[in-house]
């Protein structure tokens, strides 16, 4: 049985260590802001400047002033701050966050990463992800793995514009874990979703990985 967008956050939550100063995309990755482990402190930050992001507000308690890079109501903490978006750019880009967690639409067996734009198709701009991975210490990307139509989403190579070269280190899927121990590395087949065969996988990827 595959995972649900859910199961994905929650699958990707358990890459947080406490203390981690951590970026989440839109996306599957705003839901591992309900998914962090109980008792571990982790720190949330967005592009559009805001340190210390809550869970999603319930119904009827949204604050309209309180976005996250996505535009999405979120909630604050008694430890949230707020600053500009060039000092929430300076945290990225100085090196300053731990781990992000970001959607894909194509992630290449060299861990390339296309998440940004599909040719033809109205776009709003690329948004923080460049600056993502080229400053986070560490990228985990979480998506179907496969398209609307079928087509894998792990491939050879990237087909759409890239939004970095080399930068994935780990891939969490409805249907498995991937991940490799350095950028030089290839992916390996570390888990599998509940039900899910090997052959499968397999049968679905385009990319060579290791199992």
């Amino acid at each position: 049985m595959a995972w649900t967008r859910n199961e994905i956050a929650a699958r990707a939550a358990k890459e947080l260590r406490n203390g981690f100063y951590v970026n989440l995309g839109i996306g599957i990755p705003t839901l591992v802001a309900n998914n962090i482990p109980e008792g571990m402190t982790v720190t949330l930050q967005s592009e559009n400047g805001m340190l210390g992001i809550g869970p999603f507000p319930f119904a009827g308690e949204e604050d309209a002033d309180l976005i996250n890079a996505g535009k999405q109501t979120i909630s604050k903490l008694p430890s949230s701050s707020f600053f500009s978006s060039a000092d929430s750019f300076a945290m990225i880009r100085g090196g300053h966050i731990d781990l992000t967690i970001l959607g894909a639409m194509e992630v290449s067996e060299e861990g390339d990463l296309a998440n940004w734009m599909i040719p033809g198709k109205v776009i709003k701009g690329m948004g923080g992800a460049m600056d993502l991975v080229a400053g986070v210490r560490r990228v985990v990307v979480t998506m179907d793995h496969v398209s609307k139509a079928g087509d894998p989403k792990v491939k050879r190579r990237c087909d759409l514009p890239l939004t970095g070269k080399g930068v994935v280190d780990m891939i969490i899927t409805d249907l498995c874990v991937l991940a490799r121990d350095g950028k030089s590395e290839p992916f390996r087949l570390v888990e599998l979703a509940p039900d899910v065969t090997v052959e499968e996988v397999l049968a679905k990827t385009e990319a060579r990985i290791d199992h």
